[in-house]
């Protein structure tokens, strides 16, 4: 081929563009140091003859700001720095807010967990809880529906009762006063202080024994006790220092003997017994005494781990222990444990500070004999350190003030809390002649036993019965 053939070719330098003046001109207009390298980059390639056809425009350099300035290399490292500072502190606040979103949310799931709760004084710690309708309970002391255990005693008591006082002793007629102190019950809490049973059978005492007493009841109390209202809920308490006094074929008697008559039996293990209202709710019921063989009241520890345990499946837990030092001097109500005939019967009031803590609305107390004090705390639960003896038709000393008993009922609304009591006065002519008092002398007991013992909490008991906080809630 010719030479004149290869001119036709040929890529041609853009030797028309004067480098050196555009560089310079560039150089007096301020601008981003990437846009610079860029445009110049673009400039100097085509000076350098790049392979663009000789028709193709000449590069167009990018508009910058006219106000824009080249920083110098240890401008452009602070700059980098800056950015990265910038970046490190934003990538810092996000991690911070993504925690404490997830903070939020785990609290917000605890919240949910865990039932609202209430201010309350002391240790209460009970929570809002939602009932479909209110209940009432209705609870006493000790009873006791005769012994054929003795039976010397029980033929004296039999002609004393039909002589003086012209009734039998027969359980139904032991318990027909009952019926109208308790008319208003949805639910009937008592204490059963004696085995039920009949035939021969071991006795816990020794024959030389001056402190010792064995009870047990005919097996017609347990039907009896179901009549105190065929309508209701009769739950009896076997957590006390007599249930087992026929041994413990006695106590499998006894059980067997109040499931039959349609009686629930609580007290007997640390699972809560449930308990249904008329309106279709459950309720809890645990019963404690001073012993290894029951659920044992002096572990106050173990008492708020099974009252807890139970406040987590039933809207209101009721605890009744059976505790205390017994007799006329035992009325005073102390945050120490008691002792009585060398055993140690237990601290009543630490007992009512860890139940509630578990969640206990209702703590109901037995085993002194004697009437104590009631404490309503604010907010919280109502206490029954002791409601006395109830009806203990047996070898019982029954002198002023171990005569004296009460009838407790209280109303739940639907938070689950107490709403009102009130206290019902009983006296024991004699052994097993129960009488509602007109003169309301267990209340007026209890109302000043509260004023010395709590000064605070104590529970007011006016003239009728009626119970209120002692101090404003």
């Amino acid at each position: 081929m010719g030479g004149s053939d290869s001119g036709a070719a040929h890529v041609r330098c853009t030797a028309s563009i004067d480098v050196a003046s555009i560089a310079a001109q560039v150089r007096r207009v301020t601008i981003h140091p990437i846009i610079c390298r860029g445009a110049l980059g673009l400039l100097f390639a085509s000076a350098a003859c790049a392979t663009a056809p000789t028709s193709a425009p000449a590069p167009v350099p990018v508009p910058v700001p006219p106000t824009a300035r080249i920083p110098s290399d240890g401008e452009g490292a602070a700059a980098r720095a800056d950015s990265a500072r910038a970046r490190a502190q934003s990538d810092s606040a996000i991690a911070r807010a993504r925690l404490d979103s997830i903070r939020a949310a785990n609290r917000s799931v605890a919240r949910a967990r865990r039932p609202l709760t209430r201010p309350a004084a002391r240790t209460d710690t009970l929570t809002v809880r939602e009932l479909r309708s209110q209940i009432r309970v209705c609870s006493g002391g000790d009873v006791t529906l005769g012994t054929n255990l003795d039976t010397a005693w029980a033929r004296r008591a039999e002609l004393r009762m039909r002589t003086e006082y012209g009734r039998d002793g027969e359980p139904s007629t032991l318990l027909a006063p009952l019926r109208s102190l308790m008319s208003s019950a949805d639910i009937i809490l008592l204490n059963i202080e004696s085995a039920i049973g009949a035939g021969p059978a071991a006795t816990k005492c020794g024959r030389r024994s001056t402190n010792c007493y064995a009870f047990r009841s005919p097996p017609s109390s347990a039907r009896a006790l179901r009549a105190l209202s065929l309508e209701r809920t009769i739950v009896g308490n076997v957590a006390n220092n007599h249930a087992r006094d026929a041994g413990a074929r006695g106590l499998d008697s006894t059980v067997a003997a109040l499931r039959r008559a349609g009686v629930l039996v609580t007290g007997l293990d640390t699972i809560a017994t449930p308990v249904p209202t008329p309106a279709g709710d459950t309720i809890g019921m645990l019963g404690f005494y001073t012993s290894v063989e029951t659920p044992d009241a002096r572990d106050t520890a173990a008492v708020f781990r099974h009252v807890a345990r139970a406040f987590e499946r039933y809207p209101v837990v009721i605890a009744t222990m059976h505790l205390g030092a017994e007799g006329a001097a035992a009325q005073r109500t102390v945050d120490v444990s008691e002792r009585f005939l060398g055993i140690d019967r237990g601290n009543p009031v630490a007992f009512a500070d860890a139940a509630v803590r578990g969640g206990a609305a209702l703590v109901v107390g037995h085993g002194p004999h004697v009437l104590r004090a009631m404490e309503w705390r604010d907010r919280g639960a109502l206490i029954a350190y002791s409601l006395g003896n109830l009806l203990t038709y047996g070898p019982f000393t029954n002198t002023d003030p171990l005569n004296r008993g009460a009838v407790l009922c209280t109303t739940f609304d639907t938070t689950g809390r107490v709403s009102s009591a009130d206290l019902a006065s009983t006296v024991q002519r004699a052994p097993g002649v129960l009488e509602a008092d007109a003169a309301g002398r267990a209340a007026a007991l209890t109302d000043s036993l509260a004023r010395l013992d709590f000064p605070r909490t104590g529970a007011r008991v006016n003239a009728t019965g009626a119970l209120a906080p002692r101090s404003p809630q």
